[in-house]
């Protein structure tokens, strides 16, 4: 084995083995960064080891760090931030629960579908895993509870829905994932709203076979009533707003009429004045806001610095040529390479936060999936189609892994707000049934590339045909 393999394997192993000391994250991408710099500047000049480190390669760190922050495509980051931190105070939610809990009143398992859909909005809305989970337990578990809903039923849908914001646009992962691979965001927007509206539908399509099938884990409440009307128009009246402001954000993305890093402003004042209209917006409110925002847009942009250092010496070791030698070599053809990757992927997931991720992984796989030779068809008119593909595919993973005992990161988000009398075992049981639906849902989109490419396509030069 070369010297630079071993040290290659050394930064793998000591990062993974310090992420254990409690030690935040960007400390110790950098530092262990910095500190195999030096080991392979000494080895180069001590040893007699050709490893190809200088002090050049940490000067090297600072240019792109500078490019990082002179990146407009970043700018979305913090108004996407903004615009779903300001939308989770502005209480939309907590209307929409009310108004489409009457509406579907007569249907059992109505409590539940209503959950899942907030959690669809949401996500289209704030994009923000915590915030979402959090939200939907605090407004909808004592409901369900008080109606006699099945726990784990609860439970799951609650975890469930509320992870859909890492899929559906406008993810702030997606802008991330974009910015590191050198996509469109807006093909990886477009791109993902399919494989999350499937996800969503399959989660209503489960809640309502339980509750056929079981008719005591979603009892039907004593006061239920037909909606009329009146119900009707209520759901309308709490929906359009924030359709509205989603509509303005995606489809001026999609239509071309604004850049993601426009259209992140435009959501970020449309959220406020939603907080306005509702009678929400305050100085304390948006000072909570903005200081949220500040947090982790600060705590994003570090894990970036760090994982530029961590990857540029990974890279000049010659880390990436080492993965990509490994992964290709393979005896299991390129879907099976794939599977392989998304394996991986879904347990860094169980420890591993997406942003790390994002920024570690999955630029070293990228040229990986290039290498393969995937026939994606992408009408010709969606640059590296099967970027855009497996760009879905590690979302669904990561989402995934999110939801899947034991440390999954949705399930101690929604244990940290629930009752005392509420059990892990509870939140365990709830989520494996969706938790299948996630896989049936990825498989698919393995099976069916054009899930995730046909919108891009059809925005583009006509699409197909």
């Amino acid at each position: 084995m070369e010297a630079n393999e071993v040290l290659v394997l050394a930064m793998f192993g000591t990062f993974i083995l310090l992420l254990f000391t409690g030690v935040p994250v960007a400390w110790v991408l950098g530092g262990v960064g910095v500190i195999f710099a030096m080991v392979g500047y000494f080895a180069d000049i001590y040893l007699d080891t050709f490893t190809g480190l200088d002090m050049l390669t940490l000067g090297l760190v600072v240019n792109r760090v500078f490019k990082i922050m002179d990146n407009w495509i970043l700018v979305a980051l913090p108004m996407f931030i903004y615009m779903g931190i300001m939308l989770d105070k502005s209480g939309v939610a907590e209307r929409l629960m009310n108004a489409m809990q009457d509406m579907f009143g007569k249907t059992r398992g109505g409590l539940a579908i209503t959950v899942t859909c907030i959690g669809i909005i949401l996500a289209a809305s704030t994009g923000i895993i915590g915030a979402s989970v959090v939200l939907l337990a605090v407004m909808s578990l004592p409901a369900m509870q008080k109606q006699g809903y099945n726990m784990p039923l609860a439970l799951g849908t609650i975890a469930s829905a509320g992870t859909l914001g890492i899929l559906i646009p406008p993810s702030i992962m997606l802008v991330i994932m974009a910015d590191q691979l050198g996509l469109s965001v807006g093909d990886l927007f477009m791109g993902a709203v399919f494989p999350g509206l499937i996800l969503g539908t399959l989660y209503i399509i489960y809640i309502l076979l339980v509750s056929f099938f079981k008719p005591h884990y979603a009892p039907l409440p004593e006061d239920a009533q037909s909606p009329d009307w009146s119900v009707v128009w209520r759901v309308i009246k709490s929906v359009f707003p924030t359709l509205l402001l989603i509509f303005a954000v995606l489809g001026s993305i999609f239509a071309g009429v604004a850049t993601p890093t426009e259209a992140s402003g435009v959501g970020a004042l449309g959220a406020t004045l939603l907080a306005a209209y509702n009678g929400k917006l305050s100085i304390p409110v948006t000072k909570d806001a903005l200081q949220s925002t500040l947090n982790t847009t600060s705590y994003i942009f570090a894990i970036f610095i760090g994982a530029t250092c961590f990857a540029l010496v990974l890279r000049e070791l010659g880390g990436d040529e080492l993965i990509e030698s490994f992964l290709t070599g393979l005896p299991f053809g390129p879907y099976g390479i794939i599977l392989f990757i998304l394996g991986i992927i879904f347990l860094l997931g169980f420890f591993l936060d997406w942003i790390e991720i994002t920024l570690i992984v999955l630029p070293l796989l990228a040229p990986v999936i290039s290498a393969l030779g995937l026939d994606i068809n992408g009408y010709g008119v969606v640059d590296n189609p099967e970027l855009v593909w497996f760009v879905m595919l590690v979302a669904m993973a990561l989402q995934t892994s999110f939801l899947t005992p034991p440390v999954g990161f949705a399930l101690f988000y929604l244990k940290g707000v629930c009752p005392p009398g509420v059990k892990l075992t509870d939140i365990y049981k709830g989520v494996l049934p969706f938790i299948a639906l996630q896989l049936t849902g990825m498989f698919a989109l393995l099976a069916w590339p054009q899930i995730s490419l046909w919108l891009p396509a059809v925005a583009y030069a006509g699409g197909p045909g």
